[in-house]
């Protein structure tokens, strides 16, 4: 199994970016997934969830209006479109699958929930 995250990088506040999940080596059109991220000193938390058909999603209310999250089940592929970038929004973003269940129309919410995860991407905001 691979999770594969890229797209962060260095941007201005108000600036946007995009990043991309790509896996392998699992049923990814029938898994939920999610964007996680972790700032120095804190926590990991999630910032936006979709369940295996894009029906539900979930949004941090920190990003609501500002972040969409898509997922592609063709390309194996989810993302993370993030808008209006704030300094708070720096971290290291990480791509998780919710693998317990195939075809489940619950969305996780904890990381502990999401038993697959991708290497991580840095985002950095300047102000």
């Amino acid at each position: 199994v691979q999770l594969q995250a890229f797209g962060g990088g260095l941007v201005q506040a108000g600036g946007s970016l995009r990043l991309s999940c790509a896996a392998s080596g699992l049923p990814f059109s029938s898994y939920g997934m999610g964007w996680f991220r972790q700032a120095p000193g804190k926590e990991r938390e999630l910032v936006s969830g979709i369940i295996w058909n894009g029906g539900m999603t979930y949004y941090r209310d920190s990003v609501k209006g500002r972040f969409t999250i898509s997922r592609d089940n063709i390309k194996n592929t989810v993302y993370l479109q993030m808008n209006s970038l704030k300094p708070e929004d720096t971290a290291v973003y990480y791509c998780a699958a919710d693998g317990h269940s195939g075809y489940s129309p619950v969305l996780r919410l904890t990381e502990f929930e999401y038993n697959y995860w991708g290497q991580g991407t840095l985002v950095t905001v300047s102000s």
